[in-house]
C-alpha cells in the first residue's frame, strides 16, 4: 500500500436549492490514488407507482439539520469503505428530468467505490430528513414517505 492511498474522507455534503453539477462532484473526488470512481445521479422521473397520473414535479423539503445528518452519514460511509465522497441533495421544486441527488465516490479499487455509493444512497433514503411531495399533471399532490 502506498502512502498516498485514499483513507476515507468527505469532500462535501450539501443540501442546496440550486442545480447540481455532476462534473463538479467527479472532479472533487478525483486524485492520484483513485483507481475507481462511481457516480449515482438521481433524477426526477415522470411516473411513480404511488401516483395515479403522470408526475409533473417534486417538491423536496429539508429539515434544518438535514445537511449535518447527510455529512455525518457520508463520513460514516467514507470511514467504512475508505472512499472519498462528494454528495449533494436538492430541495425546493424540481421538474421531470432535474437532478435531485448526486453521489460521487472514489477509491483505489472498484469494490470500495461501488459499496460507498450504494450504501450512501440507501442511508439518504432512510435516514436524512428530506421529504418529497409529488404533484401529477392533473394538479393533485401527495407527500411520499412520511
Amino acid at each position: 500500500m502506498t502512502t498516498d492511498a485514499v483513507t476515507g474522507r468527505v469532500v462535501h455534503a450539501r443540501v442546496v436549492d440550486e442545480p447540481l453539477d455532476v462534473a463538479e462532484h467527479l472532479a472533487a473526488v478525483t486524485g492520484p490514488a483513485t483507481g475507481a470512481t462511481d457516480v449515482f445521479v438521481g433524477t426526477i422521473r415522470d411516473h411513480d407507482p404511488d401516483v395515479a397520473g403522470a408526475v409533473a414535479r417534486l417538491e423536496y423539503e429539508a429539515h434544518p439539520d438535514a445537511e449535518g445528518m447527510l455529512a455525518a452519514l457520508a463520513g460514516k460511509v467514507a470511514l467504512n469503505t475508505g472512499a472519498t465522497v462528494a454528495v449533494s441533495h436538492r430541495h425546493g421544486s424540481l421538474g421531470v428530468g432535474d437532478v435531485a441527488v448526486v453521489i460521487a465516490s472514489a477509491a483505489p479499487h472498484r469494490r470500495e467505490a461501488l459499496e460507498s455509493t450504494r450504501a450512501l444512497i440507501e442511508l439518504i433514503k432512510t435516514e436524512v430528513p428530506i421529504w418529497k411531495r409529488q404533484t401529477d399533471t392533473e394538479g393533485r399532490s401527495d407527500w411520499v414517505g412520511l
